[in-house]
């Protein structure tokens, strides 16, 4: 597995149009590899997710293969002085114990499904809304995908919501609508495998449209 850290430039009319479009931004992350390189694997799939800060525009990819951005490079970035900065994600997988903690950042798509009222076979899916519904979902979902999130020095989950947004966007001819949610905090591991896993397969649903992303970070002390 392959951790991938890009610069997007946002000064640049075309990386505009593309930090616009989730379903653009992915078609150019896919571009990065080759076609049989996109699908998932055993041993994890194509994750992506956009970090903006500032006037700073991050791109995170962790992926089975190593990519070329080299399209990314001369369309949207500095071609001649930035390139792409890869490197081998199996280091700190093989690094992960039960009892350790870290920071982490997830971007995610949270929802529930619920039976529909005209139909009792099917279901819908539902974009929880406000912090309380997003870090719910996300603290019911968190033994299963390997960690727990330690309480801090108020007895609150360590866990903050730092970015919400309600995304609209046309796809095939469908509109496509996400709710989705940044999360930053502090983590503690209580399955390696399972936490290995989330890292490489992702967390939720819209992992096409920059969802779903995990990463971690030593953890700051004061």
């Amino acid at each position: 597995m392959h951790l991938t850290r890009f610069e997007i430039n946002p000064a640049r009319r075309s990386a505009r149009d593309l930090l616009a479009s989730p379903q653009k931004l992915h078609a150019a992350v896919l571009a990065g590899f080759p076609t049989l390189a996109t699908a998932p694997a055993e041993n994890g799939r194509v994750l992506w997710r956009l970090d903006q800060r500032d006037h700073q525009a991050l791109l995170y990819i962790v992926s089975p293969h190593k990519p070329d951005l080299t399209h990314l490079v001369e369309n949207v970035g500095w071609p001649t002085t930035h390139g792409w900065d890869t490197r081998d994600y199996t280091r700190l997988l093989d690094r992960l114990n039960e009892g350790d903690e870290w920071a982490f950042r997830l971007k995610a798509n949270p929802v529930s499904s619920r039976r529909k009222s005209d139909d009792a076979m099917r279901t819908q899916r539902y974009g929880h809304v406000t912090v309380a519904q997003q870090t719910d979902w996300l603290l019911t979902r968190s033994e299963r995908h390997g960690f727990s999130i330690p309480r801090g020095d108020h007895k609150e989950p360590d866990v903050a919501v730092r970015g919400r947004e309600h995304l609209k966007f046309q796809r095939q001819g469908r509109t496509i609508t996400l709710a989705t949610a940044v999360f930053e905090g502090r983590l503690e591991i209580t399955d390696p495998d399972a936490l290995r896993h989330s890292l490489t397969h992702g967390i939720g649903h819209a992992k096409a449209y920059g969802c779903g992303l995990l990463t971690l970070a030593p953890v700051k002390r004061v």
